[in-house]
């Protein structure tokens, strides 16, 4: 069902665009028809190669964000284990404060505690800083 709203969405993005672009054609025309020089000619052809290009941009802006609610409304309620720290994030895993860093654990864990996972792994826990950083 996903896949079908993304395929839905991007053609009516894309039907949005080609409206764009039209429209900037047709300005372009108007202008040219009142133009009375050729650089006015050639302002109103640099206008219309802009507006495409703006209608072009937005195109691809919305298709990055229709695969992103996709990829959203597919990742939802799974869980996701963060090889060897002990962290599991998902649907019932809320922040955690573990001094300076920020954890996931379990939805019913006390902020401060040092359990970040509700999983039966027996998983090292993560240090309370990022040696790293």
């Amino acid at each position: 069902m996903q896949s079908a709203k993304h395929k839905v969405s991007n053609m009516a993005s894309a039907a949005k665009e080609k409206i764009q672009v039209a429209k900037a054609k047709v300005e372009e025309e108007a202008q040219q028809a009142t133009a009375r020089t050729k650089e006015e000619k050639d302002i109103a052809t640099e206008l219309r190669k802009v507006k495409e290009a703006e209608a072009k941009a937005e195109l691809h802006n919305s298709k990055a964000k229709h695969t992103a609610e996709k990829l959203d409304a597919k990742q939802l309620g799974h869980h996701y284990h963060m090889p060897g720290t002990g962290i599991v994030t998902g649907a019932d895993h809320v922040p955690v404060k573990i001094g300076n860093q920020q954890a996931y654990g379990a939805a019913g864990n006390i902020p401060g505690t040092r359990t970040t996972t509700t999983t039966t792994h027996n998983q090292v826990q993560p240090p309370h800083y990022n040696k790293h950083l």
